[in-house]
């Protein structure tokens, strides 16, 4: 019995495994430009936005994800760069969709970036959380990294974790297990809100704005439709994104993490209780980390 029971573990993982596709890929063979064509450049691994008054421009990902890893290395835009905005980010389609976001909002010449973090589930967002750099981002690339199993999803930059969002799905809470994302960047006038609110509007006379991202890493689960839901959520050595390791940060990493929380964060939607007028969202009063 127990020889024929390994034989049906081996036939199962046979079966399976084709369908955990690990992607590892430059800009130009796994995305293309969505919009703003003239104002975009790919070429290996290297990705060029641009931004003047007659467009912005934009790139997504050919295939969709769900769980693994996702990174890439971002020089933003220097000097001022008040108005603009250039997002990296994950997302699926419709009313209902899934999001995990790095956007990142200009600021006027001597003023700090505003890294924005945001999670949708289930077409639910408004779970907002910003911080300010410990570095200046438009001088060299960082990187940027979302990583996303069945467990959490954490922010990374620079390999220093900013935030963290666990899954609470058994009490109710939404968590992002069932749709697939593809990745999206864009570079785009959003200077009706970007910069204190929109007080400060985008100068013109500083464009063409060129955002530049090289080393796109998306080493994830391959979205295949429905069946992907339970094959990519395997905890099986393949599915590297469900090992012990990825499931909770260590304890070096829960010291980077305060120290990033400590010093740098500038917003949080759990302590904004005028926002929600004192009903907070259920998952403010669960751990995160």
């Amino acid at each position: 019995m127990a020889k024929f029971e390994k034989l049906l573990v081996a036939l199962f993982l046979f079966a399976v495994a084709p369908c955990i596709v690990f992607v590892d890929a430059t800009f130009s063979k796994s995305m293309y430009i969505t919009w703003g064509s003239q104002h975009a450049s790919m070429q290996g691994e290297d990705l060029q936005l641009v931004l003047d008054q007659t467009s912005g421009s934009a790139t997504q990902t050919k295939k969709a994800f769900l769980f693994g890893s996702i990174e890439s290395r971002i020089k933003l835009i220097p000097g001022n760069s008040a108005g603009v905005v250039t997002a990296y980010y994950l997302s699926s389609t419709g009313s209902q969709h899934d999001e995990i976001d790095f956007e990142f909002l200009g600021n006027i010449s001597g003023q700090p970036y505003i890294v924005h973090t945001n999670i949708y589930t289930q077409g639910n967002g408004s779970r907002e959380q910003q911080f300010y750099l410990w570095f200046d981002p438009t001088t060299d690339f960082h990187n940027y990294t979302i990583h996303w199993n069945p467990t959490e999803v954490v922010w990374y930059i620079d390999s220093i974790p900013i935030r963290v969002f666990r899954n609470y799905e058994n009490e109710g809470i939404a968590y992002p297990n069932k749709q697939g994302m593809r990745v999206y960047t864009s570079l785009w006038n959003a200077d009706d809100w970007a910069t204190r609110g929109g007080l400060v509007k985008t100068n013109w006379s500083g464009a063409p704005f060129i955002a530049k991202l090289n080393h796109f890493r998306p080493r994830a689960c391959k979205w295949n439709g429905a069946v992907s839901i339970n094959q990519c959520a395997l905890n099986i050595p393949s599915n590297w994104w469900t090992s012990p390791t990825y499931k909770q940060l260590s304890y070096a990493q829960f010291g980077q993490l305060n120290w990033v929380r400590n010093n740098y964060l500038i917003y949080d939607y759990c302590r904004d209780t005028k926002r929600f007028n004192g009903h907070m969202p259920p998952e403010c009063f669960k751990s995160q980390f």
